[in-house]
């Protein structure tokens, strides 16, 4: 049982940076000259959409699944906005070297 929970913790971190560390678009398509930051942004709200779905899953099959209100997501954002500092650090806040 704490293995999955590490495990979705881990996933959550490396799932938050990943927006930041790619230069597709969702992850998968056309890499364009510059990805503006609403894209990263949306992929970082689809990405904690797919974290919650995980840890929901894991609840579910680990036993009752319990009823969560709006502060449970709140928080679980507000987490999730915390995994994905270092790599909004490593993409606009970091001096980039002229090529």
């Amino acid at each position: 049982m704490t293995a999955s929970i590490w495990l979705l913790l881990g996933f959550g971190f490396v799932a938050a940076n990943l927006p930041f560390l790619s230069e597709r678009v969702l992850l998968v398509g056309p890499r364009p000259a510059h990805k503006s930051f609403w894209w990263r942004l949306l992929e970082l709200l689809l990405l904690a959409g797919l974290t919650i779905a995980i840890g929901t899953a894991i609840e579910a099959r680990i036993g009752q699944r319990h009823p969560q209100g709006w502060q449970f997501y709140a928080i679980a954002l507000c987490l999730f906005a915390t995994f994905a500092f270092p790599g909004f650090v490593w993409r606009h806040l970091r001096r980039h070297r002229p090529q």
